[in-house]
């Protein structure tokens, strides 16, 4: 099926003036018809979107930058064909696929399945079951990953880096290499990586499309974990003269963005209404996508347990989720939206007073309304069952101003950074998350604050500009 492409205004795929091209499922904008018939630009959602829209803007992966991304909808599409799907500084290049095959490419193959797969996800008692649904899926992932190779190979120039990003384009690397040979191709994944055993859940032709590809590409990353589980994969798969070329290079929060946003009229009237929700009780606060990763029911029933157990903490803390809907189209995640509801409510109905809920969910995407929660929590409760990184463990660390106690599952990739300084959580352990919590809550002043301190100062460690330049070594180092 043919994919028309936009190609960015002014921009020779031979004249040499594009240095850097990253390719991701998601541009740095979303676009909206306005009224008069034109198209407002939106800053997009996600973390590849925001860690580095400001920085190809700014200039900081070179003089010229190109973005490769998919059309997401309808106005998307109509800017694109207009020629309004541009970008302040980014060569910008929007590929429009029939939104059947991108439904299998994305719903079918990278969220059903890979996403499934590298967190951990899969019950494999009744899933996955790889039919001739999936072998369908498979080739429209494979189509579409072709597109994105074909569009690179177009804008690039000679000796050009190709930073491609996540799981949803991991064929890119392979089917690029064969069209471009001279590019310096990059491959980051922002997901963990599964091991050796779980690799062999895929059918045979997808584990080796997939470790060949990201073998022959220089890959990343955010833990030396997924690193390794990657390399492992690979040599499973491949045979264990597999060569794979594998870098570490955590993201970071901009500190001066998130200072910024929480002196900002929005977060401060989000905090003022917390004020008045919460009182003179102590916090909890966590921020998720409602995605089955994030843990979230058991994060709502260690908290039950803790009530359970310690009856002077009842009508002394409130536990507000700041949540966000998440891959609605998927069954999977709708039936987990209604267990996180229905997780909540239980604990609600069984401890609630008349001045007293104890579990606040927000479901509002507003993330200043999120910062302002950080800001003003006692504790941050983390608890994937596996996570890529984490970048909130990080963000609440600079914006907290009570001395914030992170409780941190050691199963996210920032566990790696901010161990010393976190209460460790196991994801699938109530008793021992419940503990971890009462631990924060009872936490000594001065224990708190030098917790805190430590905590900002490994998160303040690493910005996005820093991950950016590691991707850019790596390539060079090719």
């Amino acid at each position: 099926m043919a994919v028309p492409v936009q190609r960015p205004r002014g921009v020779d795929a031979h004249s040499h003036t594009i240095v850097t091209v990253v390719v991701s499922n998601r541009g740095p904008y979303r676009f909206t018809r306005t009224a008069s018939g034109g198209f407002d630009a939106h800053h997009a959602s996600g973390g590849v979107s925001s860690a580095l829209r400001p920085l190809l803007t700014s200039g900081a992966a070179g003089a010229d930058a190109a973005w490769i991304a998919a059309a997401h909808d309808d106005d998307d599409r109509a800017a694109m064909v207009a020629g309004e799907a541009q970008a302040p500084g980014i060569a910008l290049t929007l590929l429009d696929h029939d939104p059947a095959l991108h439904r299998l490419y994305y719903d079918v193959v990278s969220n059903g399945t890979l996403w499934f797969l590298h967190h951990g996800l899969f019950d494999l008692v009744r899933r996955p079951r790889f039919d001739h649904r999936f072998t369908e899926a498979w080739a429209a992932y494979e189509t579409v990953n072709r597109s994105f190779a074909k569009a690179a190979a177009e804008v690039a120039s000679e000796g050009d880096v190709v930073l491609v990003q996540d799981y949803q384009l991991a064929l890119v690397p392979e089917m690029l290499r064969a069209e471009r040979g001279d590019l310096r191709i990059v491959h980051f994944s922002h997901t963990p990586f599964c091991g050796p055993n779980s690799i062999r859940v895929l059918p045979d032709h997808a584990a080796l499309a997939l470790c060949g590809s990201m073998s022959g590409a220089i890959a990343g990353f955010h833990s030396a974990r997924w690193a390794r589980s990657f390399e492992a994969s690979a040599r499973e798969i491949l045979g264990n003269d597999a060569r794979c070329r594998t870098f570490v290079a955590p993201l970071g929060p901009d500190p001066d963005e998130l200072a910024e946003l929480a002196e900002s009229p929005a977060a401060l009237t989000a905090g003022q209404e917390l004020d008045e929700l919460v009182g003179d009780r102590q916090m909890i606060v966590r921020s998720d996508r409602v995605d089955p990763s994030k843990n979230i029911v058991r994060g709502f029933a260690a908290y039950d347990l803790l009530l359970a157990e310690h009856r002077e903490l009842r009508e002394r803390v409130v536990f507000v989720a700041r949540l966000t809907s998440s891959r609605e189209s998927l069954p999977e995640y709708m039936a987990y939206a209604n267990e996180v509801e229905q997780a909540a409510a239980r604990v609600n109905e069984r401890w609630a007073t008349n001045d007293w809920q104890p579990v606040v969910v927000d479901l509002r995407d507003d993330y200043p309304r999120t910062i302002a929660a950080l800001a003003r929590t006692d504790v941050l409760l983390v608890n994937p069952v596996k996570d890529g990184l984490n970048l909130v463990a990080k963000e609440g660390a600079l914006v907290n101003q009570r001395d914030a106690v992170l409780c941190l599952s050691r199963d996210a990739g920032a566990w790696d950074e901010l161990h010393e300084t976190a209460l460790p959580v196991h994801p699938y352990d109530l008793a021992q998350t419940a503990g971890a919590l009462h631990d924060a809550l009872m936490m000594p002043a001065s224990e708190r604050a030098s917790r805190a301190a430590r905590w900002r100062e490994l998160s303040a460690a690493r910005t996005p500009r820093d991950w950016l330049d590691n991707q850019l070594k790596a390539a060079h180092s090719s």
